[in-house]
């Protein structure tokens, strides 16, 4: 009962997930609901090599600006489908995410990350470089169209991105799921616990982390190509070292080596820092650095580690004690 419970929950928050916001949310909520669905992918990408495979990133940023530019030039310069522009711009970030996995095997730590901290550091420059201002359109960046729903399906723009955005996510979170949780996900969970003990019990340490990070940099460009219709705008400036960083606080915010954490992470960088400057208009930042410090010390395991304590004990209160057997003299 329990397991069939625990199996149709994410199924049914997922149908609530694309029906309640269609009938109760708003144009501009809808975006913001988008891009939480945005954010979670990315995060979704950052926890696969972080949390799951133990090496830190703070240059994810870099490859959700790839996939933004991959996607805005196929649609801008060749008049590609929307979703034609996916398929190109995963191929793009896994090969790039590969390259960068190469160094990965010889550095770790802080050292890895500071790595990938310079390469979100450099991400806006080379966007803006001379030599590829034809194609990203230098400081100005590149406009382009947010598609229309497609069949004549009764939904406006933003109530089909909404929807086209969620089953794409659905798909990733599901490729996910079942790569941490099979043999793979084992060997990538061994390497960050003990990656000696790995080795000596034959998983290729180099191999593995060169695809996770080849596949944590896949997922993360696909939510760059997403973001990037749903904003309908790219330029370098959009994606500086901050965006990096902030994809980081969902990471840890919504809860590390978790597939529902994301989520909740994607649901704080986007709405906190808006309820913080309504708090204050004068220091929005103080306000948010004091609700994440709340989080972090009211909730040390992620929110979704949170919020799993908290469905086992609703789930230990409402089971019915064991009676105990008594013996017959």
């Amino acid at each position: 009962m329990r397991n069939g419970v625990s199996r149709a929950a994410p199924w049914a928050f997922l149908i609530a997930a694309a029906v309640l916001p269609l009938l109760l949310a708003s144009d501009y909520q809808l975006f913001q609901l988008t891009m939480v669905v945005v954010y979670a992918v990315a995060i979704l990408g950052l926890n696969l090599v972080t949390g799951f495979n133990g090496q830190i990133s703070l240059g994810h940023g870099a490859f959700y600006a790839v996939g933004a530019y991959v996607t805005a030039i196929m649609m801008d310069k060749w008049d590609a489908p929307y979703w034609a522009t996916l398929p190109v711009s995963a191929a793009i970030c896994a090969g790039v995410g590969f390259l960068l996995g190469l160094p990965a095997l010889r550095l770790g730590g802080l050292y890895l990350a500071l790595t990938t901290f310079a390469l979100a550091v450099a991400t806006p420059q080379l966007l803006k470089y001379k030599l590829v201002e034809d194609w990203t359109g230098g400081v100005q960046g590149i406009v382009i169209t947010k598609p229309d729903a497609p069949f004549g399906l009764p939904f406006n723009a933003d109530q089909w991105l909404y929807l086209f955005s969620l089953t794409v996510a659905t798909v990733l979170f599901l490729l996910a799921a079942n790569l941490v949780r099979g043999r793979i996900g084992r060997a990538m969970m061994a390497t960050r616990d003990h990656a000696l003990a790995a080795e000596a019990m034959g998983i290729d340490i180099a191999l593995l982390k060169t695809r996770t990070f080849a596949v944590s940099a896949m997922f993360t460009g696909i939510a760059g190509s997403l973001g990037a219709i749903a904003i309908q705008f790219v330029a370098p400036d959009s994606f500086s070292v901050f965006l990096s960083i902030t994809l980081f606080v969902g990471l840890v915010v919504g809860g590390v080596a978790s597939i529902a954490g994301p989520v909740f992470g994607a649901l704080f960088i986007e709405f906190v820092p808006n309820i913080a400057d309504q708090v204050s208009k004068a220091a929005p930042g103080a306000v948010y650095g004091v609700i994440l410090i709340a989080f972090m010390f009211l909730m040390p395991s992620g929110l979704a580690g949170f919020l799993r304590g908290l469905l086992r004990k609703a789930v230990r209160s409402i089971r019915p004690a064991t009676p105990s057997r008594s013996t017959e003299g």
